[in-house]
């Protein structure tokens, strides 16, 4: 995935109980002007915020979209440690209000 136009931080975070990297998160900056795409593979969580006021996304995916298997994690989970790029609470979406911790969360194999 990559963003034209604007500016986000983006996160994903390992959610296979099997992988040695469990709970592990990493991100990395997209921006018109940076050109940067991100690989977020099966079995990782995904979340980002905007650096700006728009940050619109172009998406490949390895299938079709599918919300029945769609789980929200909560987005400032302590046992996760996102450093977040922004100050205080974000705004969040609606379906962010009701997210569960990881340790709550329906996980991958």
């Amino acid at each position: 995935m990559h963003v034209v136009p604007g500016a986000v931080f983006d996160v994903a975070v390992d959610i296979r109980k099997s992988s040695p990297t469990f709970g592990k998160w990493v991100s990395l900056e997209l921006t018109e002007d940076n050109h940067r795409e991100f690989w977020i593979p099966a079995g990782s969580a995904h979340s980002y915020v905007a650096l700006s006021d728009t940050g619109d996304f172009l998406y490949n995916t390895t299938d079709y979209y599918a919300s029945e298997h769609e789980r929200d994690i909560v987005w400032n989970d302590q046992v996760i440690g996102i450093q977040w790029l922004v100050e205080g609470d974000p705004v969040l979406l609606a379906k962010g209000l009701h997210s569960t911790s990881l340790a709550e969360a329906e996980h991958f194999a």
